[in-house]
């Protein structure tokens, strides 16, 4: 059997595949339709050179885009570091033995995955707000934003801790406990490393997310892309600032698509090659290949 083909479901047949590419012509066209006729009733604000030539100005990049840029990616970097942290921390309380840790630990991960990312922004920016010294005035909105962003991609990482955990085969903790391993060496030294490993690709696809929530930060008036590319066409021309931040939010999120997709195949490569002819166990009565000739 091939190893591209599905465990989950049979390959499709002729008549399959004709309406697989009957269905996906007819979306595409659908697209086409709707994006003509968007433009032909957007074309008065789209279709104008003096909106679009600002972006050939050297200011329009060095005092809004840029910075903007700058600051989406500064929030997105510190969150992503953070919610990494946090996961792994109540991922791995979640999994512990012991009910007064594992209980808590999940009633602080359910509830910040239930709530909105936007309400956990706004609530950090006025706790800030109202509590003034804890933090420098200009750095309340940025602030704001990592807490809603380390909190909400933190509880997701950390049920992907333990969703990644259980996953695992049970003969991988009982191989843990035969050497000799307690519960925590058990975790930490036998599934937790198999367990990001295999959730890796997860991990960086929520980057993905962090990085499109930046875009939140429009509300409590964090500069980020998009507020510096309206705040560039605050005179006119919202449609055209829209449409380049989300171009720019597209090559971005795609380049982190890319990269989560080479990091996905480089392991699915590397568990491949460590999966054959390694540590095979010979069969008594046959010849053991894997032992190497004395020189």
């Amino acid at each position: 059997m091939s190893s591209d083909a599905s465990v989950i479901f049979d390959a499709p047949g002729p008549r399959g595949r004709m309406w697989s590419n009957v269905v996906g012509i007819v979306g595409v066209l659908i697209c086409i339709v709707l994006g003509v006729v968007a433009l032909y009733l957007l074309r008065a604000q789209v279709l104008n050179w003096d909106l679009w030539k600002r972006f050939l100005e050297a200011d329009s990049w060095t005092e809004y885009i840029l910075p903007g840029l700058w600051a989406t990616l500064k929030a997105a970097g510190v969150a992503v570091a953070l919610s990494i942290i946090f996961g792994l921390v109540f991922g791995i309380l979640r999994l512990s033995p012991y009910k007064v840790v594992s209980i808590p630990a999940g009633i602080v991960v359910e509830f910040f995955r239930s709530v909105p990312v936007l309400m956990m922004m706004l609530l950090g920016y006025y706790l800030l707000l109202y509590n003034p010294g804890i933090v420098a005035p200009d750095q309340i909105p940025f602030v704001g934003v990592v807490v809603g962003l380390t909190f909400y991609n933190g509880s997701v990482i950390a049920e992907l801790v333990r969703s990644g955990v259980h996953a695992l085969p049970r003969g991988q903790r009982e191989a843990g406990y035969a050497v000799g391993l307690t519960d925590h060496q058990t975790l930490t030294s036998v599934l937790l490393p198999q367990a990001i490993t295999a959730m890796l690709p997860s991990l960086l696809s929520q980057l993905v997310v962090v990085l499109k929530d930046t875009a939140l930060g429009y509300i409590v008036t964090y500069p980020d892309l998009l507020r510096s590319v309206q705040t560039l066409f605050s005179s006119g021309g919202v449609m055209v600032a829209l449409i380049f931040a989300a171009g720019m939010y597209i090559v971005m999120n795609y380049g982190l698509t890319l990269f989560a997709a080479w990091v996905e195949r480089r392991l699915r490569g590397r568990r491949a090659g460590k999966s054959v002819g390694v540590g095979a166990v010979p069969v008594p009565g046959t010849a053991n290949t894997n032992i190497r000739p004395e020189a």
